[in-house]
């Protein structure tokens, strides 16, 4: 049995890194499924709105990490392949890439500390400002004091996120997969427990709170701790140079990434405000369902970032391909298959009015054209990430033109058809631009590849 299962993960290409965070990802959906009933029974369907919409206005924090999460992982992937651990964690090897570790982790805390401030004043200014001109006004709904526990989680987590950003860099992938699965763990404890107590719009707050509090003490305590605290002792004479180094590398991905917010971020808050907290709570319980999906799927290619970028740093460009592709075709078979059983589900839920355990499930999810047109251009987004993960482990942002574009239309889209059109109008515009936006980044990924690599 045990040589099955070997041979079964062996075909689909799952390591240890990628079994962990696939098992987080597992579990992630199926929470995510039991989390769908607990929203429906407990919560009501502007407060739904209100759930979901919160998870778009604290994405903002793109604006403030600016991609650097990414990059962190990137260079210390490019610094660390060159240096051991020895038994006493110590890295080993020459002074120089020592000593540029040792930098970057410097820059890190320093970075985000500041960020981590002024990204606080805004979430409190920027939410307090949104829910207040628009929320409900016929229903008591408590949303000032979630809103406020919600934002002091962000932050936590904001500062928590460099931190596994350089573990993963280090190759410690896999550890990093366990610790997010402890996270895993922890949300339906959390959020299924705050909602049954009728917490409500609490329980956002308090996972994020709870969740950053445990991983953070298991850091301390395990060797992970120690392994930071002896690179942080490195820093020597050989200094990563931020303006030189970083930024030329990072206004380009940081713009990327903040085009992304206006891309996949925008869709609540736009139709919260135009149509009303329950069509909001639709859109996000739908983007919750996909969502799943994709980052399901994006763990193969999450997972092989320290490697892409280790293989580019010793031009293996032969090695790189044939890994990349085939995790790139394993992703595109997994995300369309659970695409489409969603849609069969939730379209028969729909149809045939379905409850399940009393609760109408269906009618909190898109209706039907709407919820096709979404899943379409999700699934899309899937081999456009992978392009883009590629290309950004060469230390190079090709597809910053596409990405500021893409999200000047899709935010002109939103708006526009959102307005007139309601929900399937923005639907249909956005599936229009992922067409465009799926067939631009092949274009440039299939180019770029060619032009990098001269063996090609």
């Amino acid at each position: 049995m045990k040589n099955s299962f070997l041979f079964i993960f062996n075909k689909l290409g799952i390591d240890g890194a990628i079994f962990y965070t696939l098992l987080g990802r597992s579990l992630q959906i199926s929470t995510a499924l039991f989390t769908i009933f607990f929203i429906t029974k407990y919560l009501s369907p502007d407060e739904q709105g209100y759930y979901f919409t919160f998870g778009s206005i604290v994405a903002i924090q793109i604006f403030f990490e600016l991609g650097l999460n990414t990059i962190i992982t990137q260079f210390v992937a490019h610094e660390a392949s060159h240096l051991n651990f020895n038994e006493s964690y110590e890295l080993t090897g020459g002074e120089l890439y020592k000593s540029r570790l040792s930098s970057l982790l410097h820059l890190c805390v320093k970075w985000y500390l500041v960020l981590a401030i002024i990204l606080l004043a805004a979430l409190f200014i920027v939410g307090f400002i949104f829910f207040s001109k628009y929320e409900v006004k016929l229903q008591d709904i408590i949303w000032k004091l979630p809103w406020i526990l919600l934002a002091i989680g962000t932050i936590l987590n904001f500062l928590l996120a460099p931190v596994t950003a350089f573990l993963e860099g280090l190759g410690k992938v896999k550890e990093v997969a366990q610790l997010r699965l402890v996270q895993q763990f922890i949300f339906p404890i959390v959020i299924w427990g705050g909602l049954a107590m009728g917490s409500k719009l609490f329980v956002s707050g308090a996972y994020s709170i709870i969740s950053v509090i445990v991983i953070g003490i298991i850091i301390l305590k395990s060797p992970f701790a120690i392994i930071l605290k002896n690179i942080w002792k490195n820093a020597g004479t050989h200094k990563v140079d931020y303006h030189s180094e970083i930024f030329p590398y990072q206004w380009k991905i940081a713009l990327s990434w903040i085009s992304g917010y206006f891309i996949f971020q925008l869709f609540n808050p736009v139709l919260f405000a135009s149509d009303g907290a329950e069509i909001a709570g639709r859109m996000g319980m739908t983007l919750t369902a996909i969502g799943g999906i994709n980052s399901l799927t994006l763990s193969w290619l999450n997972t092989k970032v320290p490697r892409f970028s280790s293989l580019i740093a010793q031009k293996e460009y032969s090695l790189l391909d044939t890994l990349f592709f085939n995790t790139l075709k394993r992703v595109l078979l997994i995300g369309g298959s659970l695409s489409a059983l969603l849609v069969i589900i939730i379209v028969s839920l729909q149809t045939y009015n379905i409850t399940i355990i009393g609760l109408e499930i269906g009618i909190r999810f898109l209706t039907k054209i709407p919820l096709i047109l979404i899943v379409y251009s999700l699934f899309l987004i899937i081999p456009v990430n992978a392009w883009a993960v590629y290309l950004r482990c060469h230390k190079r942002e090709p597809l910053l033109l596409n990405s500021l574009i893409m999200g000047v239309l899709c935010a002109i889209s939103a708006f526009t058809l959102s307005k007139f059109y309601g929900v399937v109008g923005l639907t249909i515009g956005f599936a229009f631009l992922q067409t465009i936006a799926c067939c631009w980044v092949f274009l440039v990924f299939k180019k770029k590849r060619k032009q990098w690599h001269n063996n090609i």
